[in-house]
């Protein structure tokens, strides 16, 4: 009876709330915030991180190779400079976006000093949130024991920058350990793996301790830990217009707590259509290896990605998925970095016919799409292409892809935050425009 109701009045609720997409235009609605142009309506200004994937001449958007820069600083020059000292560099990464500057060595040392303790979880928090409530989907998890972080905190709501830096970095360094233990308690609980649940060592990084906390042996390789440590570099801040970091932006603007705002953003980033692209190019691959018997016969491989994007195969939908980008146009740098380090971990693990598949698709995409969909559009892969395969490659499961996007990704949204409140002084709010058509209020009886 409940069922047939909620069935019936969604359908109502459905037809009764439909807009004709045409008014969007008539009104010059941006939606999505995007320009009719598919570029972004620009909301604020940052000296975070910018993104570039084309230029603007005569009012007409042309491709360009992609930049991402943190406080200004070309990302290609930040992995460059990190890979030469032959050390990780996702510590260096969040003092550079959070404080500003990049840190000389004792600054480095004092901040390390200060993250890397805090990663160690309440025992209570762990039992009573972790184990006792195991969710089904770790994103849930990481965003309830964030939102329960709250109650633990002796100064949660003080928005002054101290405070919200001193929380900022607290979760930056919990993330892992919430992700492993959540993660452990799934597979423990939906599955009847054993349980383990390993306390962070002494001496490890970010990517050192989540390898160790992760695997119930605690081992990894020192290329595991670096081509780790370099996915969290990539992934740690992407402008302030992508989804989950505008959300903070949005959220905190009403001057809420550090962990409500975080919490959104976590909620912001499990959607699909946000941080899951690594999993749908997975899962597309996994098909494509299924179909296809010669991974490297370029013929044979373009003929079955025609049929994708004919919405003759796969999931029917005509997307190549980790193939084009919002703003990326001609490259995503994140993309081009990751590939080199796919290409060596692929050696390593013996699986460089896989790699030689995903260059494959990578270089016959672009032109197929243009031919079957007519369309000019210039699309390359994006560090979501490779990021999948990388840690698939790691030994990592799917259910954690997206969660280890959140352990990157959570400097960023930091950052963001302390940038809110500091420039903004404005709530947030957007106008709605109403096309409803006027009505009048009729008695019950009368209807």
């Amino acid at each position: 009876m409940q069922e047939h109701f909620v069935s019936k009045v969604a359908k109502e609720i459905e037809e009764r709330n439909k807009i004709d997409k045409s008014l969007y235009e008539k009104f010059d609605v941006k939606r999505g915030l995007r320009n009719a142009d598919g570029s972004g309506v620009v909301a604020g200004l940052t000296k975070i991180s910018s993104v570039i994937g084309s230029r603007k001449e005569d009012g007409k958007l042309i491709p360009v190779d992609g930049e991402l820069r943190y406080r200004g600083i070309d990302i290609r020059e930040i992995v460059n400079g990190i890979q030469s000292d032959r050390r990780h560099g996702f510590a260096e990464v969040a003092y550079l976006l959070l404080i500003g500057k990049l840190p000389n060595k004792s600054e480095l040392k004092e901040f390390e000093e200060y993250l890397y303790p805090q990663m160690s979880l309440p025992k209570r928090l762990v039992a009573n949130n972790i184990l006792q409530f195991t969710s089904p989907h770790v994103m849930n998890a990481l965003q309830r024991t964030v939102l329960t972080l709250y109650a633990l905190d002796d100064n949660p709501d003080d928005t002054s920058i101290p405070n919200v830096l001193r929380q900022c970095l607290g979760l930056i360094a919990k993330f892992p350990t919430i992700i492993a233990y959540s993660f452990r308690a799934l597979r423990n609980k939906f599955h009847g793996e054993a349980l383990y649940i390993s306390p962070p060592k002494d001496g490890y990084d970010i990517a050192e301790n989540f390898l160790h906390m992760l695997r119930p042996d605690g081992r990894f390789s020192e290329l595991e830990a670096e081509i780790l440590d370099l996915a969290l570099v990539l992934h740690a801040e992407h402008g302030g217009g992508n989804n989950s970091s505008f959300t903070t932006h949005v959220v905190t603007s009403s001057m809420t707590d550090t962990y409500a705002a975080i919490g959104a953003a976590i909620g912001s980033l499990k959607g699909p259509l946000h941080g899951a692209a690594n999993s749908q190019v997975m899962d597309m691959m996994r098909n494509i290896k299924e179909n296809v018997k010669d991974w490297t016969d370029r013929e044979e491989v373009s003929h079955y990605v025609a049929k994708i994007i004919r919405k003759e195969a796969y999931n029917r939908t005509g997307l190549v998925y980790g193939m084009g980008h919002a703003v990326y146009t001609k490259s995503d740098p994140r993309a081009v970095i990751l590939k080199e380090k796919a290409r060596e971990l692929a050696e390593d693990k013996g699986r460089t016919d896989e790699f030689t598949l995903y260059t494959l698709v990578e270089e016959v995409t672009p032109g197929l799409f243009q031919e079957i969909k007519k369309s000019d559009k210039v699309i390359s892969p994006n560090v979501d292409f490779f990021s999948g395969f990388v840690y698939d490659m790691l030994g990592f499961p799917q259910e954690i892809y997206t969660p280890m996007f959140a352990m990157a990704r959570v400097v960023g949204w930091s950052a963001h935050r302390i940038d809110e409140i500091i420039n903004g002084g404005r709530i947030i709010r957007p106008a709605y425009k109403s096309v409803a058509e006027s009505a009048h209020y009729v008695p019950l009886d009368e209807r």
